[in-house]
């Protein structure tokens, strides 16, 4: 067993490991310091300690990283269900620790996968085992109960648009095993030294597997650059509300909202350039838009401009005539020229807490976090809506941290990709910096432009390069328009490449299987040397 040549680590040192990790990982990742270098050896500490720490201390220091790792990340929550969920301080913070606990396990399981492959495995197997296993969390991650994927390290690279292209074969989750990989042969050369044999077989493998991918990353840059300029378009004017949170539902205050979305909306009429299409942010309709008042003057003006709207909004059916079995939807309409509703599309993947209660009836005073009259339904992903050339994909607030919901929208035939959302629940926390980081790699992985507006901010163009062409500030009232590039191209990552993070999982889950078996191998040879003496 190869880890029996190493030294144990005491607690204290695991534990100043782990924070070491915390810590640079939270200079590297957007939100943080952003300084995106220390990802190649932000991960190497906590590594280390999991690989020189007995069993149960490993375990310890992999829940102990994990949950200081995402307190950091999401401690926003304590805000966005505190102050808007009305939940008291006593309440909120034992809600955020224990939903970081729970993220941490993926890290105690990764520990566990990561300490069986070093034990039965040659070390250059591990070097790819590992960073397989870690994505593979991260992928179980974002679909057990319902998913929470945040920040992974993929997204770190986010703000290096030449970095990130090689997302366009295996999504995010390729940019993140390329960076656990880093981190995982300087760990195993740290841990082994002089002992390690086939270190530069080791270390030359990993550079040739940077260098394509940044050879590749190259080469896609300088093609799809020269492309863009030469594909057709549709120009798109967002209009950044910022209308508070506390007075967004207030009934006393839509006639103002929706006056300021059209004073903001002539405004970009005037220009030389004018909007095909007019975006406004998720819910920025805080009424049910048929029969309502207030949706005349909104017909009027796309009348007298010819301008088409796509805005959120909320959204009810009645499955028949007793009250209790109206159907809630977050949904996005889109208005035409005429003012008429010819398109409406449903969030299709629902904020467990924030628009519907997970267990709702054994959990009752969560019951304050659902904003509205009852828990929504989640809608489908088909029949993109159409604005003169353009097919638009609509990814209603956190979906844009999905890719798979993005994928399934370019697979029904979106050309173009948007994301309306209410960022104003974070306030001015790290998580719209984290959310735009994780968005521009949607439009990386499908190659689509992305138009981004968010309430209070922030709004961006995001073309299929990745690159943030103008954002919008924070908690300002912001109006823009901008041409975004038409692309029918189907990536490898729709194609097929998203199986990456599955297929991660699978090979983990057989690796594991294969130690199991040595190892029981081994006790029944053991037990047969016992019973032959």
């Amino acid at each position: 067993m190869k880890e029996k040549n190493l030294a144990l680590i005491s607690t204290p040192y695991g534990v100043l490991a782990s924070c070491v990790s915390v810590l640079l990982l939270l200079l590297a990742l957007p939100g943080g310091g952003g300084f995106w270098p220390l990802l190649l050896v932000a991960c190497v500490p906590f590594m280390v300690s999991i690989f020189r720490a007995g069993r149960r201390q490993a375990f310890f220091f992999a829940f102990f990283f994990g949950t200081v790792h995402f307190l950091v990340q999401l401690y926003w929550i304590v805000f966005v269900i505190g102050h808007y969920g009305g939940l008291p301080l006593c309440f909120a913070v034992p809600v955020l620790l224990l939903l970081c606990m729970f993220l941490a396990f993926y890290f105690v399981i990764f520990t566990l996968f990561s300490r069986f492959f070093v034990t039965h495995f040659s070390l250059f197997v591990c070097l790819w085992l590992i960073p397989c296993t870690w994505v593979a969390m991260d992928y179980l991650q974002s679909i057990v109960f319902s998913g929470f994927p945040w920040m992974d390290l993929g997204y770190g690279l986010a703000g290096v648009p030449l970095l990130m292209q090689s997302a366009d074969l295996f999504g995010h989750y390729g940019l993140t095993f390329i960076l656990v990989q880093v981190n995982t042969l300087f760990a195993l050369c740290l841990l082994f030294g002089k002992q390690l044999q086939g270190r530069k077989q080791m270390a030359v493998t990993v550079c040739l597997v940077v260098i394509s991918v940044l050879s590749y990353s190259t080469w896609r840059w300088q093609q799809l650059d020269k492309d863009l300029k030469q594909a057709k378009f549709l120009r798109i004017g967002i209009v950044q509300g910022n209308i508070d949170q506390g007075q967004k539902w207030d009934p006393a205050r839509q006639g103002a909202t929706v006056r300021g979305y059209l004073l903001q909306s002539r405004i970009l009429m005037q220009l030389k350039d004018k909007p095909d299409l007019l975006l406004w942010p998720e819910t920025a309709l805080s009424f049910f838009p048929p029969g309502h008042p207030l949706t005349n003057p909104i017909s009027r003006f796309l009348r007298d401009e010819q301008v088409m709207l796509l805005t959120g909004s909320p959204w009810f059916e009645s499955v028949n005539t007793n009250i209790e079995d109206i159907q809630l939807f977050n949904s996005s309409l889109l208005f035409d020229t005429q003012g008429r509703i010819v398109n409406r599309t449903d969030k299709s993947h629902l904020v467990p807490f924030g628009e519907y209660v997970p267990l709702k009836r054994f959990l009752p005073f969560i019951a304050p976090l659902v904003e509205g009259v009852g828990n929504f339904i989640p809608g489908t992903i088909e029949n993109p809506p159409a604005c003169k050339n353009g097919r638009i994909g609509v990814l209603i607030c956190f979906e844009s941290v999905f890719p798979d919901i993005s994928r399934k929208w370019v697979d029904a035939g979106a050309n173009i990709l948007v994301n309306i959302t209410n960022d104003a629940w974070y306030g001015r926390s790290s998580a719209p910096h984290q959310t735009l980081a994780m968005t521009r790699l949607r439009a990386v992985e499908t190659r689509r432009a992305l138009v981004r507006s968010a309430n209070t901010g922030f709004s961006a163009f995001i073309d299929p390069l990745g690159r943030v062409e103008e954002e919008s500030p924070l908690f300002v009232s912001w109006e823009s328009t901008r041409r975004a590039v038409i692309r029918n191209e189907r990536t490898v990552f729709v194609r097929g490449g998203f199986a990456f993070a599955p297929g991660c999982l699978l090979v983990s889950f057989f690796a594991f299987v294969v130690c199991l078996r040595r190892k029981y191998r081994i006790l029944e040879c053991a037990d047969d040397i016992i019973i032959d003496k």
